[in-house]
Parts: structure tokens; C-alpha cells; sequence
């Protein structure tokens, strides 16, 4: 992995998180954050930029590159990401730089209680999902004026229409730079512009379960059941009085499923993303009518949760993802299979939904020995596994 980042005659070194599952082929930065901080160094942006008077706001900082280059202004960063949050952490310690400069700030953070005064300047990385985009806007609508900078950065292929329309609709005047490094610059001075209410989180029903769900912006498959969900939601094991992990909980279809169908089981949701947490917790309490059955923990696989030295669990249940922020990614998997083994107790049961094209029953075989094939179609497959008993 490349991790020697230089500009402007400094030098950091930046890391993915977490590192030692990484492809030697990737990096911390992409020419995106080397555009914007090029700009923003050219041109002096942040010249009166250096306390909470001023603030600097950064969102969507996938490993921490731009506030670790602008650790001096005491930055807000903002990130639905635990894994951004870790590799932001990480990068600081790194580089022997301060992590109280820093007001760390998730997804759903009211900015205006966290933000005395009206932003300086906000840079922002276009993040895969347009609702995600959509709602930081609205959110930023309340720490702006018309003095506030806003700039934004992605690679040149999503900065489209839609992505420009957004920033038209939520903050004001927009426009772009040339391309360059294969990145684009977004430039959108803030109008005044109010947006009432947001339409997020929205709801989902399906035929399939007894019950909707509700999806905040950044929820994978926020209007629709996911189609790997469907096929798991017909293979569920049987859970009554386990203790049950819903791995990559997104919002929570799965373990509701399992507390609805189970009464006396326990379901740990466990997600990287704040949004998919929260929407899990409140679909929980939705449903089921509390969460005494519920443990909530937002985590990068489930080393969170191994680290108060949980191995008891009877299920761990998971629908991987097959990226990482904007790269495609087997890494995630592999940990999540690992991670499961390691919090089940002997005996216990790891079932997953995947491609059929993904290597996943090589990966299954190399951890635990083995593997079944509990149903499939032409796209995807039910895997079961268990951890050997002693």
C-alpha cells in the first residue's frame, strides 16, 4: 500500500483502515483530495480559518487525508463511516498529530448544536449515495451565510447532473472546475436557501415481512428489500433463546425478523454506518416495542464488539458487502467471517447470503473446515458453517 502522501513540501502518512487487510494496491487519498487541497492551499482559503469562530467543516473524508492536512484550523469532520472514523484516528496518531483539534461528528449530528457560528469554509467528498448527499445538504443549510465557502471533490465520473442539481437545490449558485488527476471540483455559494423538512428517513414495506422498516439517507437498499435479504429472509435459522448477531445489520431487517419470530432471543445489530444503526434501533423499537432484546454497536466488522471479549454467540447472520467507501473489495468479508468465528462460541452457526460468483465458500472452507449450501438461485447462495465444538 501506498502511504507516503506529499504536497506543498509537507509529507504525511496515511493509511486505509483497517491496514493489514488491504490490497498493496491501494491508497488513503485519490486525486480528488489532492485537487482540493491544491485549491485550497492556491488560493489561501483558509487564511482566517483556525478556531471554533471560524470553523472548518469536512464531510465524507473517506480515510482521513483532508483533516489530517488541516489538523492546524481545528476542523468539524463529519462521516456516516466508523471506518472513516478509524482511519482518521489512526492517521492522526500516526503523524504525531492532535485528535482534540478535532470535533468528531457523525452522520446525524445536529451541526447547529455543535457549531456556535456560521461556517467558513466546508469541503465535502461526494459520497456513493445521492440520499446520503442529499441530506448533508439539508443538514449544512443551518451553519451557513452567504460568507461560507462550500467546495466539493469527487473523481470525474459522479460528478454529474444529479450531483450538481442537489447542490442547486440545498445551497445555491453552482459551478465546476476543469478535470484534473481525474477529478472535478464542485464550487456552490449558499443563497439563503431554507429546506423546511427532509425526506428522510423513508419508509419501506414489503409483502415478506409483517412489519416496515425505516430507512435513514445512507441505508444500503433504502427504498426497496435488498434481494439478498429476501432469499435469507426465507432461510433463517431457527433461534430460540440464542444470542444472535446481525453482522452488516443495514437496517435491520434480518434481526427484527429474528426477535419477531423468537421471543426469548437476544440480536446484537452491528454496522459501520451510524444511519444503519439507528435505523435498525428505531425499527426495533417500532416493531418489537423496546429494546431489551437489543444491543446496538456501530463497528468495523465486529471488532467493537470482541473487544469487551464477547465469544458466546449461537448465530451470527450476515449479508457482506463487496466494497469499501468507492472501491470494490473482497477484504470486508474475509474480516467478517473471521471476526464471526471468533465471537461464536463452539458449535455456533455463521450463515451468510452472497453472489454465487464470490469466492466466499473458499474463504468458508479455509476458516472453519467446511460448509453447506442451505438454498440458492441463480444469483445467490445460503451458506451455513459452524465453529467446531471442542
Amino acid at each position: 500500500m501506498n502511504t507516503h502522501f506529499t504536497a506543498f513540501e509537507r509529507s504525511l502518512h496515511l493509511e486505509r483502515y483497517p491496514a493489514k487487510y488491504q490490497h498493496v494496491s491501494l491508497q488513503a487519498w485519490d486525486g480528488a483530495d489532492e485537487y482540493i487541497i491544491e485549491h485550497v492551499e492556491n488560493c489561501s482559503l483558509l487564511a482566517q480559518t483556525s478556531n471554533k469562530d471560524t470553523p472548518l467543516i469536512i464531510i465524507n473524508d473517506d480515510f482521513g487525508a483532508l483533516t489530517c492536512w488541516f489538523n492546524h484550523k481545528q476542523p468539524v469532520f463529519i462521516s456516516d463511516s466508523w471506518i472513516s472514523h478509524k482511519s482518521l484516528m489512526t492517521n492522526l496518531m500516526i503523524n504525531g498529530l492532535d485528535a482534540g483539534n478535532v470535533e468528531f461528528c457523525d452522520a446525524l449530528t445536529n451541526l447547529a448544536e455543535v457549531i456556535e457560528t456560521k461556517a467558513k469554509v466546508v469541503l465535502i467528498k461526494i459520497p456513493r449515495s445521492l440520499a446520503l448527499l442529499e441530506q448533508q445538504l439539508i443538514t449544512l443549510q443551518s451553519v451557513l451565510d452567504e460568507n461560507s465557502t462550500v467546495i466539493a471533490a469527487g473523481k470525474v465520473k459522479i460528478v454529474q447532473n444529479s450531483v450538481l442539481k442537489l447542490f442547486e437545490k440545498y445551497i445555491g449558485i453552482t459551478t465546476t472546475s476543469l478535470a484534473k488527476k481525474k477529478a472535478r471540483l464542485i464550487f456552490s455559494t449558499y443563497t439563503g436557501i431554507k429546506t423546511e423538512t427532509s425526506p428522510y428517513p423513508t419508509i419501506v414495506s414489503d409483502p415478506l415481512i409483517p412489519f416496515t422498516l425505516s430507512n435513514h439517507a445512507n441505508v444500503f437498499c433504502r427504498e426497496h428489500l435488498d434481494i439478498g435479504a429476501r432469499i435469507l429472509l426465507k432461510n433463517l435459522p431457527n433461534a430460540m433463546s440464542k444470542q444472535v448477531i446481525d453482522l452488516g445489520c443495514g437496517n435491520g431487517v434480518i434481526g427484527v425478523s429474528i426477535l419477531d419470530q423468537n421471543k426469548d432471543t437476544h440480536v446484537t445489530f452491528v454496522d459501520e454506518s451510524f444511519m444503519a444503526v439507528e435505523s435498525a434501533r428505531q425499527n426495533v423499537i417500532n416493531h418489537i416495542g423496546s429494546e431489551d432484546r437489543a444491543t446496538f454497536i456501530v463497528s468495523n466488522c465486529l471488532e467493537e464488539l470482541l473487544k469487551l471479549g464477547s465469544s458466546n454467540y449461537d448465530i451470527v447472520l450476515c449479508n457482506p458487502p463487496f466494497h469499501q467507501q468507492n472501491t470494490i473489495t473482497d477484504h470486508v468479508a474475509y474480516q467478517m467471517f473471521t471476526d464471526a468465528k471468533k465471537s461464536l462460541k463452539h458449535g455456533g452457526e455463521l450463515r451468510i447470503v452472497g453472489n454465487r460468483h464470490l469466492d466466499y465458500p473458499i474463504k468458508l472452507k479455509k476458516l472453519f473446515g467446511g460448509y453447506e449450501v442451505i438454498d440458492s438461485n441463480k444469483k445467490f447462495s445460503i451458506l451455513s458453517t459452524y465453529k467446531a465444538r471442542q
